[in-house]
């Protein structure tokens, strides 16, 4: 079995400073003033995030998801209803989402409480989709066994002859919205002294603290 040692992969961080003068008093301006530049940086999937939820024991699990909308209310993602992150969302609503911008030496940690959105506001957005990614989600049973690659390009195939002009949304595919309670800005910096600055609710407003590296 592979038995590697990584401890010379390292590199150092150069990024500017991160002041507390410098902070919107509102972590979701914040948070979009950071994306805006993320998107700028050439960052491919910028708005790829770690997912992060739990089961009823408390074991973790994550995965990467793509954040879809944010805003006052939240940040909103779909994904089926009935794979792992569905079925532990429905009993344990709550999550964290994570955001590493490699360009910019910057991480956003996001947690709080998730709802389910409407059933109109899921097909909206589904029938806004490429077809072949209607067509994916329709015949996916998501984290189910399936027997082989074949077998799914062949539901895939028959799918995509059954309906030929709209894709009916599937019963089970669903949008979460993280509503934050907690958020972290982490900016790399030099000799691992890095710039962290939390923001939590307290009492219907965000109190905001530096937190050591």
């Amino acid at each position: 079995m592979p038995n590697r040692d990584l401890h010379d992969q390292r590199r150092d961080y150069e990024g500017p400073a991160l002041l507390r003068e410098d902070l919107h008093a509102d972590p979701i301006y914040q948070f979009s003033e950071w994306m805006e530049e993320a998107e700028l940086s050439g960052i491919l999937d910028p708005t790829a995030m770690t997912l992060a939820t739990a089961d009823t024991l408390g074991r973790p699990h994550a995965r990467i998801v793509l954040l879809k909308q944010f805003g006052p209310e939240g940040f909103v993602f779909y994904t089926h209803g009935l794979s792992d992150k569905g079925r532990e969302l429905a009993l344990n609503p709550h999550a964290a989402l994570l955001f590493y911008w490699d360009r910019l030496d910057r991480q956003v940690r996001i947690e709080g409480r998730v709802e389910t959105l409407p059933r109109e506001t899921v097909c909206a957005y589904f029938h806004q989709r490429p077809r072949d990614s209607q067509l994916s989600a329709l015949i996916s049973d998501q984290s189910q066994p399936v027997a082989s690659r074949e077998a799914l390009e062949n539901r895939l195939a028959a799918a995509d002859a059954a309906y030929p002009d709209d894709v009916p949304c599937p019963r089970d595919w669903q949008s979460y919205r993280v509503i934050p309670e907690r958020f972290e800005f982490w900016q790399g910096r030099p000799n691992r002294l890095h710039d962290r600055f939390v923001y939590q609710r307290k009492g219907g407003h965000w109190q905001i603290e530096r937190l050591a590296p």
